[in-house]
C-alpha cells in the first residue's frame, strides 16, 4: 500500500529547488520589502511575502529575517505576526518591542499592535 501525503494537492508538482541565483534574488526581494516599511509602521510576515511577490511564503520571510546579519540596518523589528504580536525569537522580543516603541508604535494591553492603526499600507 502506498502512502499519500494528504497535504499535497492532487496533481501538484513538487517544487524545484531554487538555484543559488534565484535564492539570492528572493532574499533580496524580501529584504527590499522590509526596508520599505516606514518607521512607526509594521507589516505581517505574510504581508511582506505578498508585497515581495511571494504569496503564501510567510515562513520564508521569517527564515530570512532570522538568518540576518546582526550588523545589518534592515528594520527587521517592523515585521510582526498576523495578529500584531511579536513572534518568539531567541530573546529578541524585548529588543523588538523597545525599537517599535521608540518609533511611536503602541502596544495594546494584550501585548499586540493594532494593525489597523499601525499597519503598513504600501
Amino acid at each position: 500500500m502506498s502512502h499519500v501525503n494528504p497535504k499535497k494537492r492532487a496533481g501538484a508538482q513538487p517544487r524545484a529547488k531554487a538555484s543559488a541565483a534565484q535564492a539570492l534574488a528572493t532574499h533580496e526581494r524580501i529584504c527590499s520589502t522590509v526596508d520599505s516599511i516606514p518607521a512607526g509602521k509594521v507589516a505581517s510576515y505574510g504581508q511582506v511575502a505578498a508585497e515581495a511577490g511571494l504569496p503564501r511564503r510567510a515562513r520564508l520571510v521569517g527564515r530570512v529575517l532570522a538568518g540576518r546579519d546582526e550588523a545589518t540596518e534592515l528594520p527587521w523589528h517592523r515585521v510582526v505576526n498576523a495578529s500584531g504580536g511579536i513572534s518568539v525569537r531567541d530573546g529578541g522580543e524585548a529588543e523588538q518591542r523597545r525599537r517599535l516603541r521608540s518609533e511611536g508604535v503602541e502596544f495594546q494591553t494584550n501585548g499586540r499592535i493594532d494593525l489597523k492603526r499601525f499597519g503598513w499600507k504600501p
